[in-house]
């Protein structure tokens, strides 16, 4: 199967968000992983175990095409770390899901495939519909802005940076 240029460069930006992210991540312990560090909630394992559920679960959205809220897409869970949750686990997670995303977008005829979302709290009463771009440009922004995240928790943990750290 052939692969789109546009799809080819999306798909290159979205593995250099990932990238930067996991760079963050290098050599914390599971315990790191789960502090605090800001007045945030969020963690550096809360992040990853987030990034990977909003990939699964759009992906699922991409691809099944049904308009069925998939499982897990509002569980708020999916921000912590939970007790039995690891990071070496967590991030196998993250691996598995970036690789079931770049196989589903290969397989996309195009990125212009539309496809209905589910209904949430917030939506509008009318359907909606995004397309498969709409849907990776999300999950790229969405990552970036969690990169971001985790780069200021990390630098608050121990004083790493990511920009230092390439």
């Amino acid at each position: 199967m052939t692969t789109s240029p546009e799809k080819t460069d999306l798909l290159a930006a979205f593995a250099e968000q990932r990238a930067l992210l996991l760079i963050t991540l290098r050599g914390l312990t599971d315990e790191q992983a789960a502090r605090r560090t800001t007045v945030s909630e969020l963690t550096l394992g809360g992040i990853v175990k987030h990034l990977a559920q909003g990939e699964e679960t759009w992906t699922q959205i991409m691809t099944k095409g049904d308009g069925e809220l998939p499982d897990g897409m509002l569980d708020m869970g999916q921000y912590r770390m939970a007790g039995g949750d690891t990071l070496p686990v967590l991030l196998e997670r993250y691996a598995r899901a970036a690789h079931a995303t770049e196989e589903a977008v290969a397989a996309l005829p195009d990125l212009d495939v539309s496809v209905p979302l589910p209904k949430t709290p917030w939506s509008p009463p009318e359907p909606q519909y995004w397309s498969a771009r709409r849907i990776l440009l999300h999950l790229i922004k969405e990552t970036a802005q969690h990169a971001g995240h985790a780069d200021i928790i990390r630098e608050a943990l121990d004083g790493a940076n990511t920009t230092a750290r390439r």
